[in-house]
């Protein structure tokens, strides 16, 4: 065989370029979520390379290339040209180059998942997911559309993966955020959606920036040649990509500019994202026209989808990833059947003259991939979750995966680092008066009178606890049953005298490690100290280090900013 010198190295860039795509993910999955988990995140999407390589080139290349048939492909052994031979390779392209080409692709489908299963997922099980998803299941759907399988003999256009790979993804994604279940926090008891901001909306930017860099090697190195008609689709590719990226991002930014009375940051990089897997399927068949039109249509798709997902489904997408990569990766495939201008296909569009020929492939396509994909991953996710477990239990998902996971306090040391979200309850409401006579340290005791100074006056005292982040809620509800209503909580970082537990970096112990804490700060007077003091001690020990510590004040005045009240007054809700 006669090997293309400028063909190698268009798919060795274009290679280069889709595995660069992994660090594009990383961000804007950490941007857009919490801090206390950045280093999960950063983990995953490392694993899922890592992971996938071995297994694609084992046994995924094999099922997806392999000359078996219409459904599955035959593994013969690690994937080399001696065991597959090169009738699979694009001209003038070395085996090779053509498997790691295929490698990066795979890692992209598997990485997709990451994102809407954040923030609450066991590492463990992810890994075995992440495994699952490049042995088998992207490699099966993987060969019916480009593997030589029944769909690509039927005449079914993927030209880059809108459906192999991020259709694939966002189903699995849709398929783990289902079974996983919300966050905490993330919907009330009415079931009505509560925001939960990403941290770093800077590194989420720059996440989808790189993401559309890379998009013109996942894109336009598809390819595979830099040959004669080659060279004019490539340039094409490049319009129709870039095209469909801007004008999505500029069709979700007046949407969210007239619903939310201003332009959307997080949701308009979604939108760029939703143009750039909605115009991958047809890149190289639609017109740069018919390419702004997709991204018009991806920008309705991806704010409209979003909102279904999280209002109507109640699934927690922290990313988007469903409404990004599996809701356009859908419509991109279909828009394919609309809009296709006969390149690279046997019949053309339904809105250019070609009839629903080519529209019927498509919806077939996309019905069987959605189906195997999703009862596939239904059993992989169910099986993880009555095993070993899906979910991490929620103290420690409160406290963050990085520390219970990975054993790092934060991903930003040397950093103050806050997360107000999450972690406290909804205002308390229905407070019983204080009442006398004996009861339990969470119960209200009936009316007593406040304490008195020295002077007749009421007394003032507060009274400070430092505790574990994962006590709050139990704390904040046990305050409301004894009548206490005035409550501040700051996130901070510290230590008791057992310098915090043992910690390590890169296998090294570290001296003191300082853990992340709440600071909870109440003043009472109508409230008898010691029944606050009981009932915390009640509520937050565990009998293991770091409990915390209570710390109490006197205090020589109050004064209410709004009234002028000063004192005991100053406590009371006067409306």
């Amino acid at each position: 065989m006669e090997f293309s010198a400028v063909n190698t190295i268009w798919v060795l860039v274009g290679a280069a370029l889709v595995f660069f795509m992994q660090a594009g993910f990383a961000m804007v999955e950490a941007g857009f979520t919490r801090a206390k988990n950045a280093g999960n995140i950063i983990m995953k999407n490392l694993m899922d390379f890592c992971i996938g390589t071995p297994v694609f080139w084992l046994v995924g290349f094999g099922i997806m290339f392999g000359a078996g048939n219409g459904f599955f492909g035959q593994i013969g052994g690690i994937a080399s040209e001696a065991n597959y031979g090169t009738a699979m390779t694009p001209d003038g392209v070395p085996f090779w180059a053509f498997l790691i080409f295929q490698t990066v692709f795979c890692a992209t489908a598997a990485t997709i998942v990451s994102g809407a299963m954040a923030e609450r997922t066991k590492f463990l099980s992810y890994c075995i997911y992440s495994l699952i998803i490049s042995l088998v299941v992207y490699p099966v759907s993987g060969h019916w559309i480009w593997g030589g399988g029944w769909l690509s003999q039927l005449g079914f256009h993927d030209f880059a993966g809108s459906a192999a790979v991020h259709m694939v993804g966002g189903v699995a994604a849709f398929i783990g955020a289902l079974i996983l279940g919300p966050r905490i926090g993330k919907y009330d008891k009415n079931g009505k959606p509560k925001a939960i901001p990403g941290h770093n909306l800077t590194i989420g930017a720059l996440g989808v920036f790189i993401l559309w860099f890379c998009w013109f090697g996942f894109n336009g190195c598809s390819t595979v040649s830099m040959e004669g008609e080659a060279i004019v689709t490539a340039g094409k590719i490049f319009v129709t990509t870039n095209l469909a990226a801007a004008v999505a991002t500029c069709t979700v930014m007046i949407i969210t500019w007239v619903r939310y009375k201003k332009p959307d940051v997080s949701m308009s990089l979604n939108g760029t994202l939703a143009g750039l897997v909605a115009i991958t399927a047809g890149c190289d068949t639609v017109s740069p026209t018919s390419a702004a039109i997709i991204g018009i249509l991806a920008g309705f798709v991806v704010v409209f989808g979003i909102e279904f997902v999280d209002k109507v489904l109640k699934v927690d997408d922290p990313v988007g990833a469903v409404g990004v990569h599996g809701l356009n990766g859908l419509f991109g495939t279909l828009a394919v059947g609309l809009f296709s201008d006969g390149t690279g296909t046997e019949w053309k569009g339904l809105f250019t003259g070609g009839g629903f020929h080519l529209l019927g492939i498509q919806i077939l396509g996309i019905i069987c991939v959605i189906a195997w994909v999703a009862v596939t991953m239904t059993i992989v996710f169910q099986v993880l979750k009555h095993t070993i477990g899906l979910r991490v239990p929620a103290e420690e998902e409160i406290a963050g995966l990085d520390i219970v996971e990975h054993g790092i306090a934060s991903s930003y040391a040397g950093f103050s680092v806050h997360d107000n979200v999450g972690l406290v309850p909804a205002p308390m409401t229905g407070v019983t008066k204080v009442s006398t006579g004996t009861a339990s340290a969470t119960q209200a005791p009936a009316e007593v009178s406040p304490s008195e100074g020295s002077q007749g006056t009421h007394k003032l005292t507060k009274v400070v606890i430092v505790t574990r982040q994962n006590k709050l809620e139990e704390f904040m509800h046990a305050m409301n049953a004894i009548g206490v209503t005035g409550v501040t909580v700051t996130n901070v970082l510290g230590c008791g005298v057992q310098k915090g537990a043992s910690a390590y970096y890169r296998g090294v112990e570290m001296d003191m490690s300082l853990l992340p804490k709440v600071k909870i700060e109440i003043v009472v007077s109508a409230v008898p100290v010691q029944t606050v003091i009981d009932t915390a001690k009640t509520v937050l020990y565990t009998g293991q280090i770091g409990d915390g510590k209570l710390f109490v004040y006197d205090i020589e005045n109050v004064v209410k900013i709004r009234t002028g009240e000063e004192g005991f007054d100053a406590l009371q809700d006067t409306q």
